[in-house]
Order: C-alpha cells, then sequence, then structure tokens
C-alpha cells in the first residue's frame, strides 16, 4: 500500500471541476506527455474517459492513470450474480401499494454479516437505465468491509450521503474519508471498495444513482458569484494505491444486470493520475445558504448543492438538495416550505435533527416519497406552530435534511412497499389541518 493510503490524515486537492495531476511516487507521472514509449516504475498508461471524445471542452471529461496492470487485467471472465435488493428503472416491480404520499423509518439493522455492495436497497426507480435517463434512489446499511470485493457501475454515478458511520471509500484514484454531514461522488465506470471508520454499531445512509447527465453545480443567476456550494469547498483524493497480490473480485453494474469476475490481485493500483475525471467529496455544513430577509419563503431551489441537467433548459434529471442550518427572519411569512403540488418528483431523507415542515414523525434515517403533483406540506402542528408563532428572528439549528428531486416519476420497489418501517399513519400528519374558512370574518 502506499504511503498516502496508509496515512491518518488523508489529503485533497480542492476545487469543482479542475483539472488535477497527483502521484503517490516521485516521478511516476509523466510530464509533457500522456503516453510515453515506456512510464516509469514500470507503470500502463490508460485513458478513463466520462464523456465522448469530441465532447465541447467545457464538458469533456477525462482522465490519464498510471497503473500496475492495466485495467483490462482487472476483468477477467465475467459470471452472472445477483442482488436481489438493488433494482434498476424501468422498476417493474410488482406490489400492491396503491398511489400516495409515503414515509419510513429508517432501515433495520443487519442481522447478517453485510458489506457495502450487498447492503443497498432500492426504494424507487425512474427513468431508463437503458438510455442512460433518470435516476435510482438507495438507502444502504450494513457492517462489513469489503476486503477484497470491488466494485464499479457503468449505468450511473453514485452520490453516497452517510446518516450514521464514517465510509473510507477507496477508489482507483485515492482515498476519501465520508462522514455524516459529507457527501462523496464516485463517477461512472470508476472502481472502488468501502470500508468502515470507528465503532459505530451500524453503517446507515443514502445514495442516488444519477444515471444521466453527471453532477454539476447549479448556476447562479442573480445570486452572482459566490454562495451556495462555492467550487474551493469540493475536495478531490491524491493519487494512493494497494499493491496487493491475493485472490480478489471485481463486481459490475451494467444495464440493470450484475456481473463478477475473480482477479488475483487488487484493481486499485493506480499510482499517479492527472485529469478531470475523478471523485470528490463535499462537507454540507461549508454550504452557503441564501434567502428571504423581508418576506416569503422562497423556492428550494435555491438549496440545491448539485443538479443533473437535461436538455431542456431548468429541467433536472436529478437536484440533489439539502435543508441545512439557517437563520429564519421573515416577516409576515409563513416560513416553512409551503403547501404544493410539483412536477418534480421527491424522494427526502434525514440525516440529523428535525425537519421544519415535519413536527414529529419524520426521524433521522428516515425516508419520504412525494411524488409527481402528489400534494404535500408541513403537518398540522407545523402549520399551528408556523401560523401563530413570535415571527421573530430565529435560528433553525442542528438539523440537515436533503432531497433527491427528478423530473421524471420515481417508481416504488417492492422491497420498499413492503418494508416493516413503512409509516401506515403518515397520512394523518395532515388530518389536523381543518376548515378555517369565515365569510363573515372581513379582512385583517
Amino acid at each position: 500500500m502506499s504511503s498516502a493510503a496508509s496515512q491518518n490524515s488523508l489529503q485533497y486537492m480542492p476545487g469543482f471541476g479542475n483539472d488535477f495531476e497527483t502521484e503517490s511516487l516521485p516521478g511516476a507521472l509523466p510530464q509533457g506527455q500522456n503516453s510515453p514509449q515506456k512510464c516509469n516504475y514500470g507503470l500502463y498508461a490508460e485513458q478513463l474517459s466520462g464523456s465522448p471524445f469530441t465532447a465541447p471542452r467545457g464538458t469533456n471529461e477525462r482522465s490519464w492513470l498510471y497503473r500496475i496492470r492495466p485495467s483490462v487485467r482487472h476483468t477477467r471472465r465475467f459470471s452472472n450474480v445477483s442482488y436481489p435488493f438493488w433494482k434498476s428503472a424501468p422498476c417493474l416491480d410488482e406490489h400492491s401499494l396503491p398511489l400516495g404520499q409515503l414515509r419510513w423509518d429508517p432501515i433495520p439493522a443487519p442481522e447478517e454479516a453485510l458489506n457495502f455492495l450487498e447492503g443497498v436497497r432500492t426504494m424507487t426507480a425512474a427513468g431508463d437505465v437503458m438510455t442512460q435517463v433518470g435516476m435510482a434512489a438507495h438507502a444502504y446499511v450494513f457492517n462489513e468491509d469489503m476486503v477484497d470485493d470491488y466494485f464499479f457501475n457503468s449505468d450511473g454515478e453514485l452520490l453516497i450521503v452517510p446518516q450514521v458511520g464514517t465510509l473510507r471509500v477507496f477508489t482507483e484514484m485515492g482515498i476519501m474519508d465520508v462522514e455524516p454531514s459529507e457527501i462523496c461522488l464516485v463517477p461512472r465506470g470508476m472502481m472502488f471498495k468501502v470500508l468502515r471508520v470507528g465503532n459505530a454499531d451500524v453503517w446507515r445512509g443514502y445514495i442516488c444513482e444519477n444515471y444521466g447527465a453527471k453532477f454539476t453545480l447549479p448556476d447562479r443567476g442573480p445570486i452572482g458569484a459566490n454562495c451556495l456550494a462555492n467550487p474551493r469547498d469540493f475536495k478531490t483524493p491524491v493519487a494512493a494505491f494497494e499493491d496487493k497480490e491475493t485472490p480478489c473480485r471485481l463486481h459490475v453494474k451494467w444495464c440493470g444486470k450484475f456481473f463478477v469476475t475473480e482477479i488475483g490481485h487488487s484493481p486499485l493500483d493506480v499510482v499517479a493520475w492527472h485529469g478531470n475525471y475523478a471523485p470528490f467529496k463535499y462537507d454540507l455544513r461549508t454550504f452557503s445558504p441564501v434567502g428571504a430577509i423581508l418576506f416569503d419563503h422562497p423556492d428550494p431551489s435555491i438549496f440545491t448543492v448539485l443538479t443533473a441537467p437535461t436538455e431542456e433548459a431548468g429541467t433536472a434529471n436529478v437536484d440533489f438538495v439539502i435543508f441545512p442550518p439557517r437563520w429564519m427572519v421573515a416577516e409576515h411569512t409563513f416560513r416553512p416550505p409551503w403547501y404544493h403540488r410539483n412536477i418534480m418528483s421527491e424522494f427526502m431523507g434525514l440525516i440529523h435533527g428535525q425537519y421544519d415542515a415535519k413536527e414529529e414523525g419524520f426521524v433521522p434515517g428516515g425516508m419520504s416519497l412525494h411524488n409527481m403533483m402528489l400534494p404535500h406540506g408541513p403537518d398540522a402542528s407545523g402549520f399551528e406552530k408556523a401560523s401563530s408563532g413570535d415571527l421573530k428572528p430565529v435560528k433553525l439549528d442542528h438539523t440537515m435534511a436533503f432531497m433527491f428531486e427528478t423530473r421524471f416519476p420515481q417508481q416504488l420497489t417492492r422491497y420498499a412497499a413492503e418494508l416493516e418501517t413503512l409509516q401506515d399513519n403518515y397520512l394523518e400528519c395532515w388530518d389536523g389541518l381543518e376548515r378555517k374558512f369565515d365569510g363573515t370574518a372581513g379582512v385583517k
């Protein structure tokens, strides 16, 4: 294992979408060219492309990797393998649960030993994995390391959102430690494994599998050059490699199916690399929110951290939106999110604390689904509190909720429909919203 991989304090390079260069052995990275006749240390040069070769310069993504073996030696003869709880769109699971607003408590801790890959549970899927449109929302729960097992996903990039337990995400291009209130992104096609950090009883969180155009930073529009997620706060790992000559297994997801190949070494053998197709992590606590400073609740899109666009301007394949700590100061205003129906479909999770639109029932590790055009908004107690409270400045603190929002309807998996933590009484949270209309009361 390289010295970079064995350090207690991992190193990162700042910036979003930058062109990076990094090496874990001096002189391993060629200078002035990409593919020399002979690479130093007996390494192989290989390009990993995240976009078509001829994509415009602003969207062209590729990295050059200098590795112990070329990746053709990391994929031998494949065999079929099953991960029955990981589903892809279009999701045609049969279940008897009708359409409706849904909410779940956290997925129970496993009784058996599960690693990260085995612990993925698909809740919803949208679009079509075969045409690279849409997304899937997963939860994960596991209690074992991926020691000799590795994975790459051809179907999409993986946005990982820990809720309990710190992850060590060891990718081809470096190592990221990702704790709750941080996120990380593993690009499409990149090999990695996930290890546990710390002494949690279980490691739990969420994943957005983005089939479509890659996540990027949203345009700020009239907000201007600063605030929201600032590029310098995104961190890409420095090169680190695993020099291991023991039997290993590489698992692959391709067009919704899973395969495995047996190899005699670790595939995480990139000693140096340069380019702009790379993993990254981001601390959600560095998000700089903007909001109303006089009246009304602005659209929640102002809390967008990352967006995966479609060809239709302003319409996202996926938005990753957070609801972080912030000051509430608006005058003469109902401050929580308003009641609404939406052409987008919203899958929400709660990392910690309390979400301001739900006074009870939405707990950390839980999930909710409000599909396109289904009405939703604050529960009855939240409405009463917001309608009658003193409108002095209040800091909404010690909370972090998020949303995977997509233009496409999210189809429920059978696992999600039959999950024991599904709240049968979720709709009752609105029962207290009684008629208040009085046509004789006049205008106040």
